[in-house]
């Protein structure tokens, strides 16, 4: 059977400009979002977690790697996308979760992650062993994160069904999983030519050094910083360029591409541009729950004009920050400010922390709330407009055609309009000359 990862990168290395978007969220409006504008642009979705989202134990979704299969595959099938349309990947696979433990035993945890994770049928493992343990430093040497990299992907070797359908993600020029950076003054540097190529060469010794001939071929894309990034308020561009001197390392090695990651809100002109630069992998995740996020404060919004009885009823926007000031776990290291800044930030950052909350049981309840309201009006195409730009209540009308109501409808339009810009017409790429 044909691997599309393999004959995405076999087309990306060709010079065609053509790349895929990842997607990583395990938010299942995105997922359905993400489901439906594949297979209506008969397209493979790439579809990832995190070793903090989902692991052996759980993770913070409560899910085990086969929990989440099957969650994802109930979502598609909803959608209409076949499993052969569907490649299932890990982010961040290593001692991320258990950074605070020694790291022999951190790794030992690793290890029974990756077997979790092919086992469940995850075939695109991101090998991120970057991060220190207890004792170490934040981030470890790059021939410390090979060396264990290596150990992983042989665990990963042993145990998946079919070894011959793995691949391979190394490198982590990125922010730790689940959030991009703090605030700051200084604008991202894009990676240097040499310490990518160290990256790579790193990680080709240890995979010898451990006899894992097929496995170091199986590895098929590195993780590198062509510039972007976002932090709560603000948004790193691609720089302009053409970022030739990095993507000429990748000359000697033919099946290897990069992998970008926190693309999220670049300008639509990016993506093209850095597939051409060699980024046939692009990661985004916060930007589509932050489109969820958007639309269902308009749906708040549009039910008070359908209801004027309806100020002593609990609005969403409110039900959430009581949540997140309750259990404050999942934005309090990440936002620094004065209370009213701290307020905005907990609803409208970048980072949009607040995906972390959707789950919660008071929200479920209030949003079922709205929705149930909102199925009972008729809604005037003139008030639609007034909270939804144009272009998503196009998209929600042909929706509806599949048999979604407006309300839903509408949530999942504003997630696929954020995505949609992934999906360009491929541009010719000139090739590099030889410069190895």
């Amino acid at each position: 059977m044909s691997n599309p990862l393999l004959e995405l990168i076999a087309e990306n290395r060709a010079g065609t400009g053509i790349a895929m978007p990842s997607i990583c969220s395990a938010q299942p409006g995105v997922i359905l979002a993400s489901a439906l504008l594949a297979a209506e642009k008969g397209q493979v979705l790439l579809l990832e977690a995190t070793s903090n989202q989902v692991n052996q134990d759980g993770g913070y979704t409560g899910m085990k790697p086969d929990d989440f299969v099957g969650y994802v595959k109930g979502i598609c099938a909803e959608a209409g996308l076949p499993d052969t349309s569907l490649l299932l990947g890990g982010d961040h696979l290593g001692p991320q979760a258990w950074r605070t433990m020694p790291a022999d035993k951190a790794m030992a945890k690793s290890r029974d992650l990756m077997r979790a994770y092919v086992e469940a049928g995850f075939t695109k493992i991101h090998l991120d062993c970057s991060q220190g343990c207890v004792g170490e430093e934040a981030q470890v040497d790059d021939e410390t994160s090979a060396s264990r990299a290596a150990e992983l992907a042989a665990v990963c070797e042993a145990y998946a069904p079919d070894p011959d359908k793995l691949s391979y993600i190394i490198g982590t020029e990125v922010p730790p999983p689940g959030g991009a950076r703090k605030e700051d003054a200084h604008a991202i540097e894009p990676t240097p030519p040499a310490r990518a190529r160290a990256t790579l060469l790193m990680h080709y010794q240890k995979f010898d050094e451990l006899g894992l001939e097929a496995a170091k071929g199986r590895i098929c894309a590195l993780v590198v910083q062509p510039g972007v990034e976002f932090s709560p308020f603000h948004v790193d561009h691609l720089p302009t360029g053409e970022g030739k001197a990095l993507r000429a390392i990748l000359d000697p090695y033919k099946n290897v591409v990069f992998e970008a990651h926190s693309t999220d809100y670049q300008h639509d002109s990016a993506y093209p541009r850095l597939a051409s630069m060699g980024f046939a992998i692009q990661k985004v995740g916060p930007a589509l729950t932050f489109a969820y996020r958007q639309a269902i404060y308009a749906l708040d919004q549009l039910l008070d004009w359908l209801e004027e009885d309806r100020r002593t009823a609990p609005k969403i926007p409110a039900v959430l920050e009581a949540e997140m000031l309750a259990q404050p776990t999942y934005w309090r290291s990440h936002y620094h400010g004065t209370d009213q800044e701290l307020r905005l930030l907990r609803h409208f950052s970048y980072s949009d922390r607040v995906r972390y909350y959707w789950p919660q049981e008071r929200v479920q309840s209030a949003l079922k709330a709205v929705f149930a309201s909102l199925a009972t009006h008729t809604i005037p195409e003139t008030l639609l407009l007034q909270l939804f730009a144009s272009c998503v209540v196009k998209r929600a009308r042909a929706l509806q055609r599949h048999g979604f109501g407006i309300e839903k409808a509408l949530v999942l339009a504003q997630i696929q309009q954020a995505l949609d810009p992934y999906y360009f017409e491929r541009v010719e790429t000139p090739q590099l000359e030889e410069t190895l």
